[in-house]
């Protein structure tokens, strides 16, 4: 699978290799990772990765992408699909960068790259949500060009669909 590169990022397509390097938050030597990686969501999804493909094989391009910023190969967070398209076509997404690359309009550049990559290999939607009180992701979503369809007491669910 090929990184996904933006005018200001690279998605790298997590290997088995660098999932064990984050659930252990101990990168190789010529790995750069920012202050604050991996955050603890990172190490979840890693573990999840490396439990999935042992079980069921390497889920790419359906699984998880490191964020690292062009200028300086950094790891600066982790972005992808929880599990490959349903029966409808509908994947789910997740994200999160280190405290040091929120604000930046990051995020939103990833997502609109993944959400390119999931239309490109004929997902026809894809979800996401946010906490009520985390209006940031929120944010990130809309800009990447999803919408609002609904929400519960805990969190607001976003979505964007595509015909085919």
């Amino acid at each position: 699978m090929d990184n996904l590169v933006t005018e200001r990022l690279v998605l790298h397509p997590m290997s088995v290799a660098e999932a064990e390097q984050t659930a252990k938050g101990e990168p190789d030597a010529d790995v750069r990772w920012e202050q604050g990686y991996p955050t603890e969501g990172d190490v979840t999804v890693a573990r999840r990765f490396l439990e999935r493909c042992a079980s069921t094989g390497d889920p790419q391009p359906f699984g998880p992408y490191v964020i690292r910023r062009r200028s300086d190969h950094r790891a600066i967070g982790g972005m992808g699909f929880h599990l490959p398209p349903d029966e409808h076509g509908s994947v789910t997404i997740g994200y999160g960068l280190v405290p040091a690359a929120r604000g930046k309009g990051y995020a939103s550049e990833a997502l609109r790259a993944l959400l390119s990559l999931a239309r490109d290999q004929g997902v026809t939607s894809v979800k996401g949500d946010a906490d009520h009180a985390n209006t940031a992701s929120q944010h990130v979503m809309t800009a990447a060009g999803m919408r609002q369809t609904g929400e519960d007491e805990r969190v607001k669910y976003y979505a964007v669909s595509w015909s085919r």
